[in-house]
């Protein structure tokens, strides 16, 4: 009997008790914070993602934030939230900001689940999976703003191009 199929058998559907199963079934470091919130380590091409999600009855809503560290010089700020403005034009689910005292580039997305609505294995699934390649896709971009005295447009067009294989 695959995950999914235990979920729908079964009366208890608690969003990040789904999202538990699903880390222990890519085998991804997880710790359960609390009933209502699960963070873990999922690793990608270039770092690894802390995930954290956390369900909020008050207003049904399935929160995701992902988060990396960047630790940008203070002289390119002001390209890095050109460049954040001009990515989140282009996502059309979640969406990046960055958290200067903490030192995070975050990614973040709520899933509204009003009405009693249950969240299925695949949504979810489907949420981390995308989060983690957004933030995979505009990595190399947010770097080149940072570090390099590329403009932001032609950064960006990193994050825009379609790679086919690896370096």
């Amino acid at each position: 009997m695959s995950a999914t199929e235990q979920f729908i058998e079964s009366d208890e559907l608690h969003p990040i008790d789904i999202v538990e199963t699903i880390a222990e079934h890519h085998a991804w470091e997880f710790d359960r914070v609390a009933d209502d919130q699960i963070a873990m380590a999922v690793e990608g091409q270039w770092r690894t993602y802390s995930l954290t999600l956390a369900w909020s009855p008050y207003d049904e809503t399935l929160r995701l934030i992902c988060t990396f560290e960047m630790e940008p010089p203070e002289e390119s700020l002001p390209r890095l939230y050109e460049a954040l403005n001009r990515t989140n034009d282009m996502c059309w689910t979640g969406a990046f900001t960055y958290w200067h005292e903490q030192r995070l580039m975050v990614y973040r997305y709520g899933l509204a689940l009003n009405g009693g609505q249950i969240v299925s294995p695949q949504q979810i699934d489907q949420l981390i999976s995308s989060a983690v390649a957004t933030s995979e896709r505009f990595y190399p971009a947010f770097q080149l703003v940072c570090w390099t005295d590329r403009s932001v447009d032609d950064a960006l067009q990193v994050a825009i191009a379609e790679a086919y294989g690896r370096a």
